[in-house]
């Protein structure tokens, strides 16, 4: 956890900023120390805190959203506030295993009686603004007077809770911000500037309460009819009392921060697929999604995409990273700008770690897709009910991609705040307790249900820490076992290929398997099967079965290069002329093949340790008449490291049986061929690309 606001720079000369906690932005810095105050006795300037000295900043996270607990039937809805801490780092946050939003309260879901539709909604909208001042009185209260709490080490802390974050969907987010339909809840535009390609003026809270002191002034806000008419000339939903107007340091325009699921990949879903659809025809998305490569951990449209209804959040991310390639010499090419300059925002958006360089980029991509956009509107590609063109941009999610970088500069990375989380939440703390019940009078046994759980986990927590033996079972790894048991952890840990294969790397060669099935170089860690997919075949039929006519070639330039080189020398890539000549005499006959791999990489941002990936080399079949090879990108220039030096020093490749012949070679040596036991060194350098 972090209990005190920095500043991060990527270098000693503090060039450039960088944006990664909430706690490194400039909203938790404002309210701690930066405010100005000029010092009479000094003439200068000094940081006058918006806080007591020696208080400490909790920033509270909000999140409400209405969720289904009956299957098919019985249309019964939840809608659970649940609450985090900003304060919590975003490694631990972000796993769903860490349980880091708990359930707050059950607002109501009421059904009322009234004739007309929008006083349906301004009665549901002051009913849900009501609960939320019940509900967070106690927070708004240690917002404005503090609170003594302890922190994870048992010391006490003066601590002031402004809310940090406040998770929801677009409607929600207008509901609560206390304007109307077709308005940003975040700026002043209305829905025939959605299309601006610049930041309207802040939607600030003293702005919004100006707005209903005014309307309050000409109706009486008890006579809600009245009232609403008034407030309906300044584009609000006729809430008198916002809950957020007595929350000090709290301003809907700050803690509306972009969401990710719904600003992106459901604005995706909704409208930049529908482009790229329409552009080409249904037929042609479809056949061109169903004859993409399938490739292990995404998912494979072989049906197309123009038919898919109610898509999850996965499924939109994956039809996004191949969408700019398939429409690509098909459609416009300015709507082919357009939608990758999206794309590219998108991508940028989306990291754990943003820069002042990174702002750069994301910017330039905005006013890319804007100076491109009209062309999509030009080819009649935004399109309504019954297919008939729309020649406008009265997209409201559109708009908020203005306040994106605004956004990052105040609360800092946006991924940070991504309903993907809470939607998991809504499973574990609303769906699962209501499946335990007896479908009748839900709300109190989801939160006896929870409380039950509650209490088990603390107890567990407390024999952990009181029995010794627990934490030596923890050290030699037992406890990892218990934890995969537990029903509550739902995320699979992730296999540390890096860990791993130094393990194997510094054990003596006569106790470990050869050749080692971990190894890695740099920041790519692989793993072999321990059995191969073909555990002996000659060298001549491997050729002839996968197609390689220089198979024989190229495992003797292999040979012969580590020879001269050395086992920690790396072998050059490519499909340049081999040295050796087809028939060259190897010390070996007959190989062992593996058809797939699994890499593992870090991430570029936080340097965790990301799940491995499986890639295929799989031999012509029925299905296959070529073999399957997946892609993939190589560095073959070690002066060059990405992402620094960009795209320089780096090729496409595919995997092909060459490559998983390579690594293969260092059995075969052992088995066959004792005196070429040196290649038994560094297996990595045996891998290589073709």
């Amino acid at each position: 956890m972090d209990f005190s606001p920095y500043r991060l720079y990527d270098s000693v000369a503090r060039l450039y900023r960088v944006y990664t906690e909430w706690m490194s932005g400039e909203d938790a810095w404002s309210m701690q120390v930066s405010l100005l105050c000029f010092d009479v006795l000094c003439h200068i300037n000094v940081p006058k805190s918006q806080l007591p000295a020696g208080a400490t900043l909790l920033g509270t996270i909000l999140s409400s959203d209405k969720t289904n607990i009956s299957v098919l039937t019985g249309n019964r809805v939840a809608h659970p506030l649940l609450i985090s801490l900003a304060n919590i780092k975003m490694e631990t946050r972000l796993k769903l295993s860490s349980h880091a939003f708990l359930l707050a309260t059950l607002l109501p879901v009421p059904k009322f009686v009234h004739n007309n539709k929008w006083m349906k909604g301004v009665l549901e909208a002051c009913l849900i603004h009501q609960c939320l001042d019940i509900v967070l009185e106690p927070l708004k209260q240690a917002a404005k007077l503090g609170v003594m709490l302890s922190d994870p080490w048992g010391y006490s802390r003066y601590c002031f809770t402004p809310i940090a974050s406040y998770i929801v969907d677009t409607p929600e987010a207008a509901m609560l911000a206390a304007v109307g339909g077709k308005t940003s809840p975040i700026t002043m535009a209305t829905y025939k500037e959605f299309g601006d390609d610049f930041r309207h003026e802040p939607r600030t809270s003293s702005t919004t309460l100006a707005q209903l002191a005014a309307a309050a002034s000409k109706a009486d806000p008890s006579d809600i009819e009245a009232y609403f008419r008034e407030a309906q000339k300044f584009r609000l939903n006729g809430v008198h009392l916002p809950f957020w107007r007595d929350v000090p340091l709290s301003c809907p325009s700050s803690f509306f921060n972009p969401e990710i699921l719904h600003y992106f990949h459901k604005k995706f879903g909704d409208h930049n697929s529908k482009w790229c659809i329409n552009a080409l025809g249904p037929a042609e998305v479809d056949f061109r999604f169903s004859v993409l490569q399938p490739i292990t951990g995404f998912h494979h449209f072989k049906e197309g995409i123009s038919s898919l209804k109610q898509v999850t959040g996965r499924t939109l991310r994956d039809m996004q990273r191949f969408i700019v390639g398939v429409i690509a010499g098909r459609a416009p090419r300015d709507v082919i700008v357009a939608v990758r300059a999206l794309m590219d925002f998108h991508y940028c958006i989306q990291a754990y770690r943003i820069t002042d360089r990174d702002i750069e980029v994301i910017n330039s991509a905005l006013r890319e897709f804007h100076s491109h956009k009209d062309s999509i509107l030009d080819a009649g590609l935004r399109c309504g009910k019954a297919n008939k063109p729309i020649n406008n941009w009265h997209i409201p999610k559109l708009k908020l991609m203005q306040s994106m970088v605004p956004s990052i500069l105040r609360a800092d990375v946006p991924i940070q705040w991504s309903a993907d989380l809470t939607e998991h939440a809504h499973i574990e703390q609303i769906k699962d307790p209501a499946r335990a019940s007896n479908n009748n009078n839900y709300d109190p046994q989801i939160c006896q249900q929870l409380d039950c759980l509650e209490k088990c986990r603390n107890f567990d927590i407390a024999m952990f820490l009181k029995d010794p033996a627990l934490r030596r079972d923890m050290a030699t790894g037992t406890a990892d076992e218990h934890e995969e048991s537990d029903p509550h952890v739902s995320s699979r840990p992730v296999t540390d290929y890096f860990v791993r294969s130094l393990q194997l790397a510094s054990s003596p060669l006569h106790i470990i398997p050869l050749p080692r099935h971990a190894f890695s170089v740099n920041c790519v860690a692989f793993n072999l099967a321990y059995d191969p997919s073909i555990c002996r075949i000659s060298i001549d039929e491997v050729a002839e079965q996968f197609g390689l006519p220089d198979l024989r070639a190229a495992l003797t330039d292999f040979v012969c290069y580590e020879k001269v080189c050395g086992v920690d020398s790396v072998h050059p890539i490519g499909g340049g002329p081999r040295r050796s000549p087809e028939n060259a005499e190897l010390p070996f006959k007959n190989v062992q093949v593996w058809f797939k791999l699994r890499l593992q990489v870090t991430d570029i941002h936080t340097n965790t340790i990301l799940p491995a990936q499986t890639i295929l080399a799989c031999p012509p079949d029925g299905s296959w008449p070529y073999g399957r090879y997946d892609s993939v990108v190589v560095n073959t220039d070690s002066a060059k490291v990405w992402p620094a030096s960009g795209l320089e020093g780096l090729v496409s490749s595919y995997i092909s049986v060459d490559s998983i012949h390579m690594s293969s070679l260092i059995r075969t040596l052992h088995c066959t061929a004792s005196s070429h036991h040196a290649t038994l060194g560094p297996t990595p350098r045996a891998m290589a690309l073709g």
